[in-house]
């Protein structure tokens, strides 16, 4: 991967390729994890310290077989074990389920693939269409590399059998390594069942040694999520320039234009637009709302037919009700904005309640930090803030009021009334704009 970072913790959708496969064991009912780590020390632990797993350190590499060896002392005796790979992502879960049946049916669970080029992968070894053994391709002869079924490496087996296997396992082999496939071979001279599966698709199987690799399984995984909202009834402008980093959740008639950004939890509702280069991070859009072009939303709830955008950022902490309007260039942070108001241009709303019908001026501030402490604004309903008034907090504006326009509000706004505070007026006569000087030479 040329990185410091350990390979299964780079992202692929916004998540770890290790959480992609913990995600997976997760959903097939798995009563305990263990994650054998080698590379990068502490790492993989300290990254996955809150998700409730167990972990093996692997301090040399010597093999697959090798590596579950590290982890046999936290596996049960009884039930089953499932293999799994932490650079190898989109396995489904329902591809794994077959495997998971059969190991629990006391036979051995094994997918495999089928591919045109097998170069490097072990060769599924078979007489009389039975699993025999499988054979690394450093170690097969012409004939075996001519196989073109072979071995994902991903299996199911009874922990009791997987115990007893691994103890026989040797490393005389070409790489020196101890082979985690020769135990298909002890399955089959103790009379073991195995029981072959394969993918639906073969980018399941796809593992990652490369950011080559792992822009390709982006763009594999990125476009499933489209195909599924595609098939949903979503509208997508173009499935290929769309990102889903977790959960996104659509009603009907929504359209998606490109290059949008779903980070964490996010729901639209129905008919819902998206214009192009939005990014949403853990936001609830309720319905009829537009989002125009660039407009940036984290940790929000944005209420019913709002227009926001373009270039409107709408940061954590928001609640915007119901025919809100949030124009270009415009910031809101940890405020409620009610029903009807709108804040069209140019202005920063920060630590603010505003009410119903609100008119928001350009280039208005609520001046929220003292330098220490955040302070709140007030604004009640149907407020007329005039163009480039700054609302010092904490202060409140009281129903009806008008501020006009280049205010300074450092004192509370009576309801219904008119406030203004500006310097007098000058002219100075007979003053003479400067004029660019000639460079001497």
């Amino acid at each position: 991967m040329r990185s410091d970072l350990p390979k299964v913790l780079h992202p692929l959708a916004g998540k770890p390729l290790l959480g992609h496969v913990v995600d997976t064991a997760h959903a097939l009912g798995a009563v305990g994890i263990c994650v054998v780590y080698g590379f990068g020390g502490d790492a993989v632990p300290r990254a996955f310290a809150d998700d409730n797993l167990t972990f093996a350190l692997q301090a040399e590499q010597l093999g697959t077989g090798h590596a579950v060896q590290q982890a046999l002392p936290n596996l049960a005796d009884t039930g089953v074990t499932l293999v799994l790979y932490g650079d190898v992502p989109l396995t489904r879960p329902a591809t794994l389920q077959p495997l998971v049946a059969a190991a629990q049916a006391g036979k051995l669970g094994l997918l495999t693939v089928t591919l045109t080029a097998p170069t490097g992968y072990g060769r599924i070894v078979r007489v009389d269409g039975q699993v025999a053994r499988i054979v690394e391709h450093k170690d097969a002869d012409d004939a075996e590399r001519a196989i073109r079924e072979v071995n994902t490496g991903i299996l199911a087996v009874p922990t009791t059998h997987l115990k007893t296997w691994i103890g026989r396992l040797k490393n005389d082999n070409a790489q020196g390594e101890y082979y985690l496939t020769d135990i298909i071979a002890m399955a089959v001279a103790d009379g073991v069942a195995v029981e072959t599966h394969q993918p639906a698709h073969e980018w399941e199987v796809l593992g990652v040694n490369s950011k080559t690799q792992l822009a390709e399984l982006e763009r594999i995984h990125q476009g499933e999520i489209a195909r599924a909202l595609l098939e949903a009834g979503v509208t997508l402008a173009d499935p290929a320039r769309l990102d889903v980093r977790g959960m996104l959740a659509c009603g009907r008639d929504v359209s998606i234009d490109v290059n949008c950004v779903f980070e964490g939890q996010v729901k639209l509702g129905d008919g819902v637009q998206v214009g192009a280069n939005c990014v949403l991070r853990n936001v609830t859009v309720a319905a009829g709302t537009r989002l125009d072009a660039f407009t940036l939303a984290d940790d929000a709830a944005i209420g019913e037919v709002n227009r926001i955008g373009p270039f409107s950022r709408i940061r954590p902490g928001t609640t915007l009700a119901r025919n809100v309007h949030v124009g270009n260039f415009v910031e809101i942070k940890n405020s409620r904005i009610d029903d009807g108001s709108k804040i069209n241009h140019l202005s920063y709303v920060g630590d603010t309640t505003m009410g119903k019908k609100v008119n928001i001026g350009a280039g208005t501030i609520t001046c929220n930090y003292d330098g220490a402490n955040k302070h709140r604004t007030v604004i009640e309903d149907e407020v007329f803030v005039g163009s480039d008034t700054q609302l010092v907090a904490p202060v409140t504006v009281g129903r009806g009021a008008t501020l006009g326009a280049g205010t300074t509000l450092t004192k509370d706004a009576p309801a219904g009334e008119l406030t203004l505070s500006r310097a007098r007026q000058l002219t100075i006569t007979g003053w003479k704009r400067p004029v660019k000087q000639k460079k001497e030479g």
